[in-house]
């Protein structure tokens, strides 16, 4: 017995071990990094734990504590030689949580330094009170598991703080190297008066003796009481002099901190606003706040996250999509991209907003369109970045001028080998729906081609109905393995629309909308859009997409884009005519052209040049559409030599591009002449002297031309199948410059094929400077 007249017990390691194996209370010990080398029988049990000596090398956020951030401050105190008291929640591996009462403190070694720390828990006290602000802390985390937007998850915390745990509720948030307050929230609707307490979106800047400041440089919670209302500790008068008035009792400030960054501070403070038994914090309260605000604070770095890529992605895809379109001759254009809503209300985590819905109006041959709307599959940053490429490959075939069904056809190889390119099992392989529409404004003749995208809307007076289309073939990409490329089917049709129609294209975000408490129904949807659209079916194209935008109620998890197209009910003008293949047609043409020009009111410098490009287009024809081959060869003197010595002008039967030859256009109709001036009389009467063989029927051109607002369009068509290109012509040539010209000269031009034959066109402004010296 000692002098206390209690017993002795031996002072040995085996005594030691005995006692902290029979002790009620959990103990254990963790090295530098957090990580377990011991913890006796009643910490296993209190984690829930079968297996402790398994899970020695562990750290504490392994072991079931949620609270990283206040892990690493128990640590950081307890390594620092201080001690560290708080309540940490805990999730046991049968999912059960609750809540440890902790108290962390350094252990030393025999030379004085740190080693680690003994950390001593224990279940949290289940009173009345503490199971009510558990149940805040639970609440709290609940409501933020849904937030994604940063402003939202700060709106949420202060809701539920304020009443039920404070009258007043400040958040600041670190904005590069400035503190802005972003919350301001008092209970019963109390507004501070005008420059006291800052308001929100000011800059905040604490004395250094604040509390606030010194729970952000010690980056733990710390409490007050009404010595926050003393001049010397506000940041200002007026904030002590309302503190004063409006009666702060106490206060906790918490540092907001994720992964390692500080990102601000949460204020919370009890006044009289509110007949409250409780009037001042104390250290469970600042635990509670402690570890509110470490939710917060993940709260708002995941939400920073999820507004970057967002963000990111919203700009990667308004760059990939056309912002705005020219004017189109017959056309009025409306469009949209909606991206899908935040998908917390749908309880499914963090996804960004876009995804791979497209839309475009392509600038085809002489005043055509192209109108395209499609969606690929999936979402994300990968969506949109093979929508960029979908949509680029649709505008480089489109303005070759390819017939719809081929175009179908090559983007369907298209995305198989982009799909290919990134592997087919782990690569992103996506399905791409596509309506691509070739429309004349001045027939209004439509050519389509679809790939398993929804029919449009086709608006006529009062009258909102599917686009008839008859042919629908299967999505982009989705070729079964082992079908040859040759027998892909993409098929097209032709359909005129009425004057005045207007065409609604979409995707199918807009109309796979579910009713808050219902069910998807997309036929309901359609006839809900068809409904809405009806009601302002005369309005303008902004209107009717405006009207379209919103027209199905509920939540919808895709993005959505909306194309709105209305053909001009008045007819636009157009004069054609056939000509016969043969060299005194070439004046015929130029005077119907010359006519036609002045009669539409073209500059007279425009028609110069408009006839010039037109002789040399008709010209070529002409040449090329000879019955035989004409061949001449410059000879020393300039003139022309036998004719069957001579290289033919003509490209041989196996070449697939005929080169060009073209005759300048003559003085005495009008037409100015100029250095590349070319005199083809020789060749041309060469040619109409060739006797024809009376088998071979002659040969014919038309001549279209269309005149738009600020533009005319010419086209030569003929049904030679090869293509023009042009050539370089040497110095000493005579012939060869006329495609050159029309290059150098035209404002677009090009060729287009069909099944049987070819068109060449071109633009001239009708108001310019003319024909250049």
């Amino acid at each position: 017995m000692n002098r206390w007249g209690n017993a002795c017990y031996e002072d040995s390691p085996a005594h030691a071990q005995s006692i902290l194996t029979s002790a009620q209370l959990g103990v254990l010990v963790v090295d530098r990094q957090g990580h377990l080398r011991y913890w006796n029988p009643y910490a296993v049990r209190l984690f829930g734990m079968v297996d402790g000596a398994g899970q020695i090398g562990r750290s504490l956020p392994e072991l079931g504590i949620r609270d990283e951030d206040s892990v690493y401050q128990l640590l950081r105190r307890a390594l620092s030689g201080s001690v560290w008291e708080g309540t940490l929640a805990m999730v046991r591996p049968d999912a059960t949580r609750f809540h440890l009462r902790v108290r962390a403190a350094p252990m030393c070694t025999d030379l004085g330094g740190i080693d680690g720390a003994i950390v001593v828990v224990d279940e949290a006290l289940r009173t009345e009170r503490s199971e009510e602000q558990l149940g805040l802390l639970d609440q709290i985390g609940d409501r933020l598991a849904s937030s994604l937007q940063v402003e939202s998850t700060l709106r949420v915390v202060a809701e539920i703080l304020v009443p039920q745990f404070a009258d007043h509720c400040f958040i600041d948030l670190v904005d590069r190297d400035r503190l802005v307050r972003r919350v301001s929230v008092h209970a019963q609707g109390w507004t501070p008066p005008p420059d006291s307490w800052l308001d929100v979106g000011e800059e905040v800047r604490y004395p250094e003796h604040h509390f606030v400041s010194r729970a952000m440089r010690k980056q733990e919670s710390v409490v007050v009481g009404t010595e926050i209302r003393a001049p010397e500790v506000a940041p200002n008068p007026e904030s002590a002099a309302v503190s004063e008035r409006v009666g702060i009792t106490s206060a906790i400030a918490a540092p907001l901190r994720a992964r390692g960054e500080l990102l601000g501070v949460v204020t919370l403070a009890l006044s009289s606003l509110t007949d409250r038994d409780k009037t001042r914090y104390d250290g469970f309260d600042r635990d509670l706040v402690g570890a509110i605000a470490s939710r917060v604070a993940l709260a708002i770095d995941n939400a920073r996250l999820y507004e970057e890529e967002r963000t990111t992605a919203l700009a990667f895809q308004h760059n990939l999509l056309p912002r705005t379109f020219p004017p189109f001759d017959g056309l009025s254009i409306a469009h949209r991209y909606i991206p899908t809503k935040p998908l917390e209300t749908n309880g499914r985590g963090i996804r960004t907003q876009v995804g791979g819905d497209f839309y475009d109006v392509i600038p085809l041959s002489a005043g055509r369109v192209g109108i395209v709307i499609g969606d690929v599959e999936g979402r994300g940053a990968q969506a949109a970045a093979v929508m960029g490429q979908v949509r680029a490959a649709i505008r480089a075939f489109a303005q070759a001028d390819r017939e719809p069904a081929d175009i179908m056809r090559e983007l369907d190889e298209w995305v198989r080998r982009m799909a290919r390119a990134e592997g087919a099992s782990d690569g992103y392989a996506p399905g791409v729906s596509c309506l691509y529409l070739a429309y004349d404004a001045w027939s209004r003749d439509l050519t389509y081609a679809n790939a398993g995208h929804p029919s449009p809307l086709l608006i006529v007076g009062d009258q909102v109905e599917e686009l008839p289309l008859q042919v629908t073939d299967m999505l982009l990409g989705k070729r079964a393995r082992g079908v040859p490329h040759d027998e892909t089917v993409y098929r097209q049709d032709s359909l005129t629309l009425p004057p005045g129609a207007t065409l609604l294209l979409y995707t199918d975000g807009l109309v796979e909308r579910c009713p808050i408490g219902g069910e998807l129904d997309v036929q309901r949807s359609l006839e809900q859009l068809r409904d809405r659209v009806r009601e302002v079916s005369g309005a303008t194209v902004e209107e009717i997409a405006a009207c379209a935008q919103d027209a199905v109620p509920g939540d919808s998890d895709d993005d959505t884009a909306l194309l709105v197209v209305r053909t001009h009910p008045e007819e636009l003008a157009l004069r054609e005519q056939w000509f016969v293949a043969e060299p005194p047609t070439v004046a015929d043409a130029r005077h119907l052209a010359a006519r036609t020009l002045s009669d539409w009111g073209m500059d007279p410098g425009q028609q110069e040049l408009a006839c010039l490009l037109i002789s040399e287009v008709v010209t070529n024809v002409v040449l090329h559409a000879a019955p035989s081959p004409v061949r001449r060869q410059l000879g020393q003197g300039g003139g022309a030599t036998d004719p069957g010595a001579a290289e033919s002008t003509e490209s041989a039967p196996h070449e697939p591009a005929p080169t060009d030859t073209s005759v300048a256009p003559e003085g005495a109709d009008g037409l100015i002449d100029d250095e590349f001036s070319e005199d083809w009389s020789d060749l041309l009467e060469e040619v109409g002297a060739a006797p024809a063989p009376a088998e071979e029927p002659k040969r014919e051109f038309l001549l279209r031309l269309r005149r738009g607002a600020n533009s005319v369009w010419a086209e030569v068509y003929d049904s030679d199948l090869r293509l023009p290109r042009i050539r370089s012509a040497t110095a000493d040539d005579e012939g060869g410059r006329g495609l050159y010209l029309v290059d150098q000269f035209a404002t677009r031009w090009g060729s287009r094929p069909t099944p049987d034959g070819k068109f060449v066109w071109f633009e001239v402004p009708l108001h310019g400077t003319g024909v250049p010296d």
